[in-house]
């Protein structure tokens, strides 16, 4: 990780979707090692050497929201590809803002880190592990993902498990195994988000997109396996 500044790729000043239950301000970070083909973000992956927008100037916009907004949540990319995050929820927190985390469970360490000064997560979890790389095309990256899941679960950090859900990568007997395995790790609030082929950079993907999948049994089979349980289909997107 470098040091230095949070490297900043995007900014939302308001939002109610992105931490439940509170409204917040979303600053997106700059940087992401995986290549998810539905990927809605894709130009937040590379990772230049200079912020694009400087964390001093948000968080002085930031300052001017108090009493506005209750959380500030940290996107991507993967935040947690930035050595200085945990110096920018700092900085949020001094606010008196609650910290909210997005993160697509790539780095374990990192991760543990951070883990201690946020007050929720929101994880993805893509597949089931030992199919990861058909997913994010990098190779391992299954065991990146459960060792961050398992890091979350023992933090007991308030959080929200979600899967986006396309046929072809998640078919029915795939997205069962994954969702009892997740069960079966201690996972208790989990979130099924509906694919979007609109903004999808992968046109395959897009083309092979099957409207109302998963249908309502299969919706229902893995309701029961969780104490929460929700489909997503308001245009949040992993």
């Amino acid at each position: 990780m470098e040091g230095g500044a949070l490297i900043v790729g995007g900014y939302t000043p308001f939002s109610a979707t992105d931490y439940p239950g509170q409204l917040s301000a979303v600053v997106f970070v700059q940087g992401c090692a995986w290549r998810c083909g539905y990927c809605h973000n894709p130009h937040l992956q590379q990772r230049p050497r200079h912020s694009p927008l400087p964390w001093a100037l948000l968080l002085e916009r930031l300052a001017r929201r108090v009493g506005l907004l209750d959380a500030v949540v940290f996107s991507g990319g993967e935040p947690t590809t930035d050595a200085a995050l945990p110096g920018a929820i700092a900085d949020a927190r001094a606010l008196g803002f609650r910290i909210g985390l997005h993160t697509a469970c790539i780095y374990p360490d990192r991760l543990k880190a951070v883990l201690p000064l946020v007050d929720w997560v929101g994880f993805d979890v893509k597949a089931p592990f030992a199919a990861y790389s058909g997913v994010t095309g990098v190779a391992g990256s299954g065991t990146q993902a459960e060792a961050c899941v398992r890091a979350i679960l023992d933090s007991g950090v308030d959080y929200e498990c979600r899967t986006t859900v396309h046929p072809t990568l998640l078919p029915p007997r795939a997205l069962r195994s994954m969702a009892a395995s997740l069960a079966a790790m201690g996972v208790e609030h989990y979130v099924l988000q509906t694919f979007r082929a609109t903004g999808c950079g992968d046109q395959a993907l897009a083309a092979a997109a099957m409207p109302g999948y998963p249908n309502a049994q299969l919706v229902v089979d893995i309701a029961t396996l969780f104490k929460r349980f929700s489909v997503r289909d308001d245009g949040v997107q992993a």
